[in-house]
């Protein structure tokens, strides 16, 4: 079916709550959580004690941009045909291939949630000043380039550093300032373990779809390098991201150390499953839970760490 067809078609089915929810991709929404976590902690080592609602405004924001983009995303997709019952995927995860839907009505949720974020923004600003403003409206700029264009980030060799450097560097850093009051250049390079895990959430989806992205004329890195090679690379920076953990711990955070045996071996048996996966669209279903998973263990245990260096507190 071709995109005109797709929008001009008579899809009568309803957007649902559980649609909504489907095409926010709750299953992803640890990109977003585990940066902010991480920052909330990384500022509680800088001040002390840090605002709890301003916390979770934030959280709420970040997520809501993660949401958006997985909807565009989605909405792209469907009217470019790029999606099909036999690629290999979760009809939770593709629910406008799956149900009799518009796809226009995705495309004005995804535009809701990235109204909601500036909404909430307000209150941020009031209490934090603009800058947030500046980072947001970057991040919302790189939502909608992802997917949108003639040739969108998710077509071209950047994809997995973009949102790499969007989401695991970017958002601390906003985050941090929100909480703290002031720019932290180290928080950069306190997320670098962040960039490695999130770039790798991608690298993951382009490689199992290599055979899907080569007939719509994508340009991956997965695509770029072939799988084997792919492969090689996303063993290598599966490893960078533990030994960068690893090296921010014991440069800043000494006393996190404490956590790290018990990262390395919570994450072992999920590190070998992942590198034991071929990562082909047969197996595309098992390999994104892997990953998500392993940077879940990582994530958490990395901001655990960074938090046991801190006297916290949290104030509303």
């Amino acid at each position: 079916m071709s995109s005109n067809d797709r929008m001009t078609s008579e899809n009568t089915g309803r957007l649902t709550a559980k649609m909504a929810l489907e095409l926010a991709a709750p299953h992803t929404w640890p990109a977003a959580i585990l940066p902010t976590f991480a920052a909330v902690c990384m500022a509680s080592v800088l001040v002390g004690s840090v605002s709890l609602s301003l916390s979770l405004a934030v959280l709420a924001i970040v997520v809501l941009f993660q949401s958006a983009a997985n909807t565009f995303n989605d909405y792209y997709d469907c009217i470019k045909g790029t999606d099909g019952e036999e690629d290999f995927v979760d009809p939770s995860d593709s629910v406008l291939v799956y149900n009799d839907l518009d796809p226009r009505s995705a495309l004005r949720l995804a535009v809701c949630f990235v109204i909601a974020a500036f909404v909430l923004g307000i209150y941020v600003i009031a209490r934090a000043g603009w800058f947030p403003l500046a980072i947001g409206s970057i991040g919302a700029v790189f939502v909608i380039v992802y997917s949108a264009g003639k040739t969108p980030l998710s077509y071209l060799p950047l994809g997995e550093a973009v949102s790499g450097v969007v989401m695991g560097a970017l958002v601390p850093l906003a985050v941090v300032y929100v909480l703290t009051g002031s720019i932290e250049p180290l928080v950069l390079v306190w997320s670098v373990p962040f960039i490695f895990l999130i770039g790798l959430i991608m690298f993951t989806n382009n490689i199992s779809d290599i055979e899907r992205d080569i007939p719509a004329h994508r340009k991956t890195l997965a695509i770029v390098l072939g799988r084997e090679r792919a492969r090689r690379l996303y063993r290598a920076l599966t490893v960078a991201g533990i030994i960068s953990m690893l090296a921010v711990l014991t440069v800043w955070f000494p006393r996190g150390l404490i956590a790290a045996p018990f990262m390395v071996l919570a994450a072992l048996p999920l590190l070998q499953a992942l590198f034991r996966n071929p990562l082909t669209p047969e197996r595309r279903l098992q390999s994104m839970p892997q990953i998500l998973t392993v940077n879940i263990v990582l994530g958490v245990f990395y901001a655990a760490a960074i938090l046991l260096s801190a006297s916290t507190g949290l104030s509303l």
